[in-house]
C-alpha cells in the first residue's frame, strides 16, 4: 500500500515509502484524559534562567 501511494504521488524513494508506512500505521491522536475536579493549577510556572543555569553546574560551558 505504501508503494502504491508513492507511485501515485510520482516519487518513489525510500524516505517517501517509509513516511507512507508511518502514516498508514499511525495510531492517531491520543484520547483526552478526564481529570478529577479537585486537581487545579494553583501556581503558574515561571521561567527562571538563572535557576536553570545553576542546575547545570559550574562545569557547563555557555
Amino acid at each position: 500500500m505504501a508503494c502504491e501511494c508513492a507511485l501515485e504521488a510520482g516519487t518513489v524513494t525510500a524516505p517517501i515509502i517509509m513516511n507512507e508506512m508511518r502514516r498508514l500505521t499511525d495510531p492517531g491522536p491520543p484520547t483526552s484524559l478526564e481529570w478529577p475536579d479537585g486537581i487545579v493549577l494553583t501556581l503558574e510556572p515561571l521561567a527562571d534562567c538563572q535557576r536553570y543555569d545553576h542546575l547545570l553546574g559550574e562545569t557547563h560551558a555557555h
